[in-house]
C-alpha cells in the first residue's frame, strides 16, 4: 500500500527486455534505501514492484508482461524518469490517498496551461475507466496523488502546485505524452458492492420494487 505523496525521483539505469517481460535496473536517486530489504515494494511510476536486488544506487525489479500491457513500462528508455514512493508503514503519514501501486491503464494528456504559479493538465482516460473518476475525487498519475477538479465525460483536469511538480516527473509532462493512472479503489468496490447486490436480487427473486410494494420501504 502507498499514499500517492513522492518521496523521490530517479531514473531508469538499464533495462533487461525479453519477449514478455522486464527487468530494470532503477537509481533511486535521494530515495533512502537503509531500510529496504529483498521482497520489498517500491511504487515505480505508480506501480507496485518487488526489489529483487539492491546495489548502492538503486535497485532491480521486475515488470510482468501483464504489468506491461497496462502501463507506459513498454515504452520506457534508459535515462527514463520515475516517481518512486516506498510501501507504508503503520507509522506513515497517510498524506495522499490509498494508492495499492495497481495500475489500470494510461490516460493521455491533451492539454497544458500554466496558471499563476500552477500548472493545469486536462487528461483523458480510456472510456472504460472515465466512470471511476470524479470530481473533488483522487486519483495516482504516475504514481502522485492528485485530486480532480474537473470532468467532461472522459477527460479531467489537474492542477499542479509548484512543490508537487518540483518534487514528482510531473513539471516534464507536455500535450501528447501517456501517464499511468490507477482510479481510486473506494469507486471500485462501491460498484462491486452495487452489483452484489443486484445479483443477490435477481437470483432471490426479492427486488427493491417487490419490497416497496409489501410495504417494507416507504
Amino acid at each position: 500500500m502507498f499514499t500517492g505523496i513522492i518521496e523521490a525521483v530517479g531514473h531508469i539505469k538499464h533495462i533487461d527486455r525479453n519477449s514478455d517481460d522486464i527487468r530494470l535496473t532503477v537509481s533511486s536517486g535521494k530515495l533512502d534505501l537503509s531500510d529496504v530489504k529483498l521482497g520489498d515494494s517500491i511504487a515505480t511510476n505508480g506501480v507496485c514492484l518487488t526489489v529483487v536486488s539492491l546495489n548502492t544506487d538503486g535497485y532491480v525489479a521486475d515488470v510482468s508482461a501483464e504489468t506491461v500491457a497496462l502501463t507506459g513500462f513498454d515504452r520506457y528508455q534508459v535515462g527514463e524518469k520515475l516517481n518512486l514512493e516506498k510501501a507504508v508503514t503503520p507509522t506513515t503519514r497517510l498524506g495522499g490517498h490509498m494508492v495499492s501501486g495497481h495500475v489500470d491503464g494510461i490516460a493521455h494528456v491533451v492539454k497544458r496551461e500554466n496558471r499563476g504559479k500552477a500548472i493545469e493538465f486536462w487528461l483523458k482516460a480510456p472510456s472504460e475507466l472515465a466512470r471511476y473518476i470524479a470530481h473533488k475525487g483522487s486519483i495516482t498519475i504516475d504514481g502522485v496523488s492528485l485530486t480532480v477538479n474537473e470532468v467532461q465525460g472522459a477527460k479531467f483536469r489537474l492542477t499542479i502546485v509548484p512543490h508537487t511538480a518540483d518534487e514528482t516527473t510531473l513539471i516534464d509532462l507536455q500535450a501528447g505524452d501517456k501517464v499511468n493512472i490507477e482510479v481510486d479503489q473506494i469507486a471500485r468496490y462501491l460498484e462491486r458492492l452495487m452489483q452484489a447486490s443486484t445479483e443477490t436480487q435477481t437470483e432471490s427473486g426479492l427486488t427493491i420494487e417487490t419490497l416497496a410494494k409489501a410495504g417494507f420501504i416507504r
